[in-house]
């Protein structure tokens, strides 16, 4: 490398660490190169997303690092490497011991091939009887059988690897987003609600609001009227509430009829304000159910808000949210709790 080009590299390694540091994101090789990035000021298209995200969470989440890293930064061939690589190891492993295995089984029947041959050359120096002949017969084939056996494991263990490589081709033939976005809603899903989750209240929790909304009388829909349309209030629902997702606010599907909500360095009443106006929302939604030719226009949800508190734990603030939810469930759905803050 050029030295003008080392540095360059040095300068802005210079300029990345502080600026990571100062945002307390995770040294990661990934966040290593995005910031990297960043401070080059090459790409303009990331330094202005990485801004909004900064301006947003006075950090940059996990999730949020990883797309912005896909995005502008990654070689598409290296994210299939590395989802890749990852789940062959184990396969590695698991090979390379059995091979280790049918070594050893193999060098071992090779000592016991040279005693059993000595031992036949001495038939023509030494008398020996029709027994012992025979019986040196039955060894022979009884190793053989024996490294058939290890050798015949050896050649399984391959086949089965085989058929697991070629999984992986057809897995990464799907996108990476579907390794953070649910497939029914296009929403982000539970796996980068955790890792979103856990990296705020690691980074940057002060002020962190959690939104759990939960569709009312959800099974009611696919009795009534099929799981066509179950899914389709599913997706309605998280498009509705995607509308009033600005500023930072995220939305997650939280598993089955249940969406979370991150909302960054607010207040519980301006949380609690946003969930009033996702559930008003939700109250005007309407769809139609081409089987029996109705109008479904009573689709509703309840909501529970909780703000982070100092020394509280993710699930702590989880299972707050969580009760308020239920809460707002008991008093008779279609509500927010708390009721105010």
């Amino acid at each position: 490398m050029p030295r003008e080009l080392l540095q360059t590299a040095a300068l802005n390694l210079k300029k990345a660490v502080p600026l990571m540091l100062k945002h307390r994101i995770p040294t990661t090789p990934i966040n290593y190169a995005l910031w990297y990035t960043y401070v080059g000021e090459q790409n303009p298209a990331l330094n202005q997303q990485l801004d909004t995200v900064i301006a947003y969470y006075n950090t940059c989440p996990p999730v949020s690092s990883e797309l912005l890293y896909r995005q502008y930064v990654a070689d598409p061939l290296e994210l299939d490497v590395r989802e890749m690589r990852q789940s062959l190891e184990a396969m590695v492993t698991e090979l390379s011991q059995s091979l280790k295995d049918t070594n050893l089984d193999a060098n071992e029947f090779q000592s016991r091939i040279d005693s059993n041959f000595a031992k036949l050359n001495r038939i023509e120096e030494e008398t020996f009887s029709v027994e012992q002949v025979l019986e040196l017969v039955r060894n022979l084939v009884k190793e053989s059988d024996s490294i058939r056996s290890s050798t015949a494991f050896f050649t399984g263990q391959l086949q089965k690897a085989q058929t697991e490589i070629d999984a992986l081709k057809l897995k990464l033939e799907q996108t990476e987003k579907d390794v953070l976005y649910d497939a029914l809603t296009g929403c982000l899903n539970r796996r980068a609600f955790d890792t979103d989750f856990s990296g705020m209240l690691a980074q940057a929790p002060e002020g962190t609001c959690v939104i759990l909304a939960d569709i009312d009388h959800f099974k009611a829909f696919n009795d009534n009227y099929g799981h066509q349309l179950g899914d389709q209030v599913l997706r309605a629902v998280a498009k509705r509430l995607q509308e009033f997702c600005r500023e930072g606010v995220k939305l997650y599907r939280f598993g089955g009829e249940e969406f979370a909500i991150i909302v960054p360095k607010s207040q519980l009443r301006i949380a609690r304000q946003l969930a009033e106006a996702m559930r008003r929302g939700l109250e005007k939604l309407s769809l139609k159910d081409r089987r029996k030719d109705e109008r479904i226009d009573n689709i509703t949800a309840s909501f529970g808000v909780a703000q982070w508190q100092e020394k509280q734990t993710g699930i702590q603030l989880i299972e707050k949210a969580d009760k308020l939810l239920y809460e707002a469930k008991r008093l008779g759905r279609n509500r927010v709790m708390p009721i105010s803050n």
